[in-house]
């Protein structure tokens, strides 16, 4: 099957059985989920043509949020309107979101016996390893000329050296995008014969959705959870470059504004993300149910993970539902290409700016900052370098990047040799678990 002609309108039941185990099955985050529904939905059955697929993966890029979550969206929604994208997109998120909240509320519970955090030593190991990855993959494909390089540049330093806001750095390198695109548009798409009331009428209506649960929390006077779903609803509209170029900017605001969690912790929820299917960003899942967990126990952690999970992916589908019949038309007009360029050379700013946070709290116990006028950057105490971590992140390098082994196996084997290597030294100091 090439996937040249699309030649089958499927059921809701074969729609749901085949979303349901892309669901199941989306382990690696976005460049593997793609290359999942692709096979899926292209190759081995003709339910979207690869022009239709590409074209609703670089809108997908345009949008803030998880853009392999909203191409399942989009995918449903062109099999079987707003019911299919609804069952495509709710199930590509559903069994990881499962996953994650019964991690979390063990993390709750029991995250800091000393034998769970050496558990996790080896976690952070791999994932930082995980990110310096993401961070090769993204310049490669990212900075193919000069100003991509000053763009990328020009944002690690915004984030890293002058604290400047995510979304901030965001703005302005779509700006630039937008300002310096070239050239007309290759081929003819009329605009889609769609209403601007109806277009109207979809993001009122998902708006009114989006804002119900922080409206009742509002009303109950429930403050926590209206203040983490008044975060992460600031997220989900922040969210571009995928969650990794939005992790520093989370990780500030929960950690340093908000004090919902450690930096160590972040570090722990992203480990576990990484292990569960569905997207990456459900680490903010992780996050609202830690917080509201600490603040009243199960039941109350069960509602932070609720709100979050509402406020981070409904706009996803409001995005999908309002722009999915526009994405022919918008992927052909070059300065939406040109904003999307900008992004995409900010986002290994971003990432630099992530690795280099991630890694110098996960070598070092105490990482203290230098500030000189405007600049203010980490600065890691050399004598607090945990030797441990190190040894784990060079096998972790060593797994991952030479002997490609598979990220669940490498976490797993970091997580027992962390919690060995451990027990070792705890035996030569005589300091155990």
């Amino acid at each position: 099957m090439t996937g040249q002609t699309s030649t089958q309108q499927p059921d809701l039941t074969d729609v749901t059985r085949v979303f349901g185990r892309i669901g199941l099955l989306s382990f690696g985050g976005p460049a593997a989920q793609m290359a999942l529904m692709h096979r899926e939905l292209v190759e081995e059955r003709p339910w979207l043509t690869e022009r239709q697929y590409l074209g609703a993966l670089s809108f997908c890029m345009l949008l803030p949020g998880p853009e392999a979550m909203q191409l399942a969206t989009y995918a449903g929604w062109r099999l079987r309107g707003m019911t299919g994208g609804l069952i495509a997109g709710g199930l590509f998120v559903l069994p990881g979101s499962v996953v994650m909240l019964a991690l979390a509320l063990i993390y709750g519970s029991y995250g800091n016996l000393p034998l769970v955090q050496a558990l996790f030593l080896g976690v952070k190991a791999a994932i930082l390893i995980v990110v310096f990855q993401a961070l090769a993959k993204v310049a490669g494909r990212a900075l193919g000329s000069g100003t991509a390089w000053i763009v990328a540049i020009l944002a690690f330093l915004a984030l890293f050296a002058f604290g400047l806001p995510f979304p901030l750095v965001i703005v302005a390198a779509a700006a630039w995008g937008v300002s310096t695109a070239r050239g007309t548009t290759t081929d003819v798409i009329a605009p889609p014969a769609i209403s601007a009331a109806q277009t109207a009428r979809t993001v009122a209506l998902g708006a009114a959705i989006w804002a119900l649960p922080l409206i009742l929390t509002f009303a109950f006077d429930a403050r926590l959870l209206t203040e983490i779903g008044l975060f992460f609803s600031k997220l989900a509209v922040v969210t571009f470059g995928g969650a990794y170029a939005v992790l520093t900017y989370m990780t500030q605001q929960v950690v340093q504004d908000y004090g919902w969690l450690t930096t160590a912790q972040m570090m722990d929820g992203l480990g576990l993300a990484e292990t569960t299917p569905g997207p990456l960003i459900l680490v903010t899942q992780f996050v609202g149910t830690l917080a509201a967990f600490s603040e009243g126990g199960w039941v109350f952690a069960l509602a932070g993970a609720t709100i979050t999970l509402w406020v981070t992916f409904v706009p996803c589908f409001i995005w999908i539902f309002a722009g999915a019949p526009y994405i022919e038309w918008i992927t052909h007009q070059p300065r939406l290409k040109g904003a999307l360029d900008g992004i995409t050379a900010a986002v290994v700013g971003v990432i630099a700016n992530l690795s280099l946070w991630f890694a110098a709290h996960v070598f070092f116990a105490d990482v203290g900052r230098w500030q000189a006028g405007p600049v203010d950057v980490i600065f890691p105490n050399i004598a607090t370098l945990d030797l441990t971590a190190a040894v784990l992140g060079v096998v972790a390098w060593f797994l991952l990047v030479r002997l490609r082994v598979s990220l669940p196996v490498v976490l797993a084997a970091l997580s027992i040799g962390g919690a060995a290597l451990l027990w070792i030294l705890g035996s030569i100091t005589g300091t155990f678990f």
